[in-house]
């Protein structure tokens, strides 16, 4: 998502479900990374008085297994979330070990919004060093954690547009 959009952070007249709730799910790996994404969403679903609930896996790779595990437990709770929000951070190293983590957790997250009735929304960084991590996280490139919770709300607001229609 590029933030060249001028509707990017434009949330206002979305209506949300009163019960509306988020779960960020973000990984240990790259902890300093991820707590600034994180702490963006926060911020975002805060300021629109969004529960959340936040659940940490090692790493990418686990993020779309932990979701699914999650929504089962969960889909028919009053607590159920609305939406969930993927963190994490793959910075690309000398192997290729880079390239089959970003391909898993792509694919991951588009099965989970393939299958779930609720949006997983892609906040992960994939990156080749930190000058890149540092422009995603509050730099020339915006807030991609920000970003992330604002998509999840316009996503819960469409998907609940879709139940209240005939």
């Amino acid at each position: 998502m590029s933030t060249s959009s001028a509707n990017l952070y434009n949330i206002s007249g979305i209506l949300l479900p009163k019960d509306a709730c988020i779960v960020i799910v973000k990984t240990e790996w790259n902890a300093d990374t991820i707590e600034k994404l994180e702490n963006g969403c926060k911020k975002v679903l805060e300021q629109n008085g969004i529960p959340f609930k936040t659940l940490t896996v090692p790493g990418a790779f686990e993020i779309a297994f932990c979701i699914k595990n999650y929504w089962d437990k969960f889909k028919y709770r009053e607590d159920k979330p609305f939406a969930f929000i993927a963190l994490g951070c793959v910075v690309r190293g000398d192997t290729p070990h880079f390239d089959y983590v970003c391909k898993a957790v792509t694919e991951g997250v588009v099965l989970l919004n393939n299958s779930l009735p609720v949006p997983t929304i892609f906040g992960i960084l994939t990156v080749d060093n930190q000058q890149q991590i540092d422009e995603r996280t509050g730099g020339i490139h915006g807030h991609k954690g920000e970003e992330a919770a604002i998509t999840a709300l316009k996503m819960i607001a469409l998907n609940d547009s879709f139940r209240n229609s005939n």
